[in-house]
């Protein structure tokens, strides 16, 4: 697995002009049955991937945490939200909070997160390759596919499955 990690940025960087224009064309006219196509390639594919081997998402990028996301963690841990956000978050170029550094100040050395069972939407959604409207993220798929392999493999299927 960390052979793959190793490679992905490469491998991503290699099929980027492919994606883009395959996304390009995906924005102009998604299929019909392009969310029960995601949803397909998304659940075989973590069918055979266990995320506890990768966990590069929390190594290399920190999610975006919502106010409902500060809130709920807060609780977990008997802080208040603000206690949180001091400890743990900064704002950041997008006026959004993030984690103050990466990897994820929650996981712990064997890839378990400490926080899974309260942890953001992000975390929970990604890589978000079984979102509706799939078409609609097309600039973060390309960016995900040079973190996960699960996503980068599943968009390798799609072009495949979907040709356009």
């Amino acid at each position: 697995m960390d052979n793959v990690i190793k490679n992905l940025p490469k491998l991503a960087k290699d099929k980027h002009n492919e994606n883009k224009k395959y996304f390009d064309k995906l924005k102009k006219k998604p299929p019909k049955n392009l969310d029960y196509v995601m949803q397909e390639l998304h659940d075989a594919e973590f069918r055979k991937t266990d995320c506890l081997k990768c966990a590069n998402c929390c190594k290399t990028t920190g999610p975006l945490f919502t106010l409902a996301d500060i809130e709920r963690i807060a609780k977990h841990f008997r802080q208040k939200p603000q206690q949180f956000i001091e400890k743990y978050l900064r704002i950041d170029e997008d006026n959004d909070y993030v984690l103050q550094s990466v990897p994820c100040t929650f996981l712990d050395h064997e890839n378990y997160c400490m926080i899974y069972d309260v942890r953001p939407k992000a975390c929970r959604e990604f890589p978000h390759t079984d979102r509706k409207k799939f078409q609609q993220i097309a600039n973060l798929t390309l960016k995900n596919v040079a973190i996960c392999p699960a996503a980068y493999n599943i968009v390798e299927e799609m072009k495949k499955k979907l040709p356009l």
